[in-house]
């Protein structure tokens, strides 16, 4: 337990000096009046106008506020339909035909917050509140990487017992399990964590980056002022709504140069909600040059002890949850995109087909989910089986096992991807949005995409599922014969296929 008390370690978190920096004669990036300006001014656009909008986009270049707003007015159907490919095509042109898979741990919810729409808010007496010891870290962990993941994302509630220290500490004990895999002659370890974390101080952003931090990921929730207000109480850490508008900033300045952002889509119009992730992504490009590394568009689900999903008037349908993602990819088309398991099977399938990049799989949000999820898979029944809402944020859409998500998206032809080459290679944060941008990195990552695969297969897969996963790799290795990027760079290629056959031997961990 922390020295000190709620109060006083609430008192000294938010350093005004890391937010003032940052502004522009006072004011900050979020222009309401602007941003609903644009949204009024580009009302009812042409096909025309459309269509040389999306042509800008498959140039992989960022739109600009009133091209993004232009999308978003968009009301005809047939129009929609064409964006819809348009933003397949961009995604497959700059990340070519793979998902990346992670999963998230949840390692405590305390909270110090008092969130409207959260079950870990601190007023909710009806949660369950823990937080996980070293040991039960490394149990949690253990049955993630015996699941086949490479990447973590960690989540953190915002308290004094789940400080900078121990995210430290959490994060090098996961980096030290290692754990054989089932079938094949592999180690299972986490390559790479990402965080998601409340808004910190530089100095304590620098911590994360000197134990190996990998993304950091803080979401606005929602960036219309007065929904934020109302959102979250003005005495708490996050009812200061600079400090979390300016926390990807401050990260950037400590060293982490892949930041993440997000809305949680629900809560306010998400036409506006869109335009201002926009503009966030162009603040980040003014003062660092690189924008966001991700983006996410989690939708307000029903939380323990809140009403809010229920009464919210700005609850976004399927439809419109399709159209967010393709705009986003259309708007930043150098920016990966994450869909979670918030969302239901079907309704995932459907947006890996707009543009998503990145989703996780065999999921679970309770605080030590993972250690029960063994015994639970032999009796689930429904998809909200083994879900106790008492002891999680949320309810989750989707609790099927990495190997059955990973099998449905080799039905489509779709490779899963575990690489975590490019930030081991120096890929991050400027290098790699030139590459992104270049239409360069996706070339990298078919190649390591094919490599992780192969380790998947072989270590990890059902036997329904390697079969299916052999024909994708197949397929994904007669595609490189095809493609000039890799006809031009022999000895690359050369390098390529000897660590693939090394891989088909037993070794691990060979990328480019």
């Amino acid at each position: 337990m922390s020295q000190l008390s709620v109060k006083e370690w609430t008192d000294q978190v938010i350093k005004q000096d890391q937010i003032d920096k940052y502004l522009i004669d006072g004011e900050d990036f979020i222009d309401e009046e602007k941003i609903n300006k644009n949204l009024k001014n580009n009302r009812e656009p042409n096909r025309v106008k459309v269509r040389d909008i999306l042509q800008k986009s498959l140039e992989i270049e960022r739109l600009s506020p009133a091209e993004t707003a232009t999308l978003l007015n968009v009301q005809d159907e047939d129009t929609w339909q064409e964006m819809y490919a348009t933003a397949l095509e961009v995604k497959k042109k700059v990340y070519d035909n793979r998902i990346v898979f992670f999963a998230p741990l949840y390692l405590s919810n305390l909270c110090v917050n008092n969130c409207a729409y959260c079950g870990f808010r601190k007023e909710n007496k009806d949660e369950k509140r823990k937080i996980l010891s070293k040991d039960e870290i490394i149990k949690e962990t253990e049955v993630m990487v015996r699941e086949g993941h490479k990447r973590m994302i960690a989540v953190w509630g915002e308290h004094p017992r789940s400080d900078i220290d121990y995210m430290v500490d959490s994060m090098k004990t996961i980096y030290d399990v290692e754990r054989p895999a089932p079938h094949g002659p592999g180690r299972g370890t986490i390559r790479r964590i990402n965080i998601n974390a409340a808004p910190m101080s530089i100095s304590d952003l620098r911590r994360l980056w000197e134990v190996g931090v990998g993304t950091y990921q803080v979401f606005q929730e929602t960036y219309h002022k007065p929904t934020y207000r109302k959102m979250h109480p003005p005495e708490t850490i996050k009812g200061n709504y600079r400090w979390r508008l300016y926390a990807l900033h401050r990260a950037m300045e400590a060293g982490i140069d892949d930041v993440a952002t997000g809305v949680l889509f629900g809560l306010y119009d998400w036409r506006f909600e869109v335009m201002s992730l926009l503009y966030h992504a162009i603040d980040l490009e003014r003062q660092f040059g690189i924008g966001p590394h991700t983006i996410s568009f989690p939708r307000l689900m029903h939380a323990a002890g809140s009403e809010v999903a229920e009464k919210s008037p700005y609850l976004v349908n399927d439809q419109e949850l399709k159209k967010i993602i393709t705009v986003l990819r259309l708007a930043v088309p150098y920016t990966g995109l994450i869909i979670t398991a918030r969302e239901n099977a079907d309704v995932r399938s459907e947006m890996f087909d707009v543009g998503v990049t990145q989703t996780d799989a065999s999921t679970r949000i309770g605080i030590g989910g993972y250690s029960q999820m063994l015994q639970e898979w032999s009796h689930f029944q429904d998809r909200s089986a083994g879900q106790k809402e008492d002891e999680q944020q949320f309810i989750l859409g989707d609790t099927r096992r990495l190997d059955e998500v990973i099998g449905e998206l080799a039905e489509k032809d779709i490779i899963t991807s575990f690489c975590t080459a490019g930030y081991r290679c120096g890929r991050t944060g400027e290098k790699i949005m030139g590459l992104l941008c270049n239409c360069v990195e996706g070339k990298f990552c078919k190649l390591n995409a094919i490599l992780t695969y192969r380790e998947y297969l072989d270590d990890y897969a059902f036997e329904e599922t390697r079969q299916k996963g052999m024909k994708v790799l197949e397929k994904e290795l007669n595609e490189l014969k095809e493609i000039e990027f890799f006809q031009e760079r022999p000895e690359m290629m050369r390098e390529f296929y000897d660590y693939y056959e090394r891989i088909s031997n037993g070794e691990r961990d060979l990328f480019i």
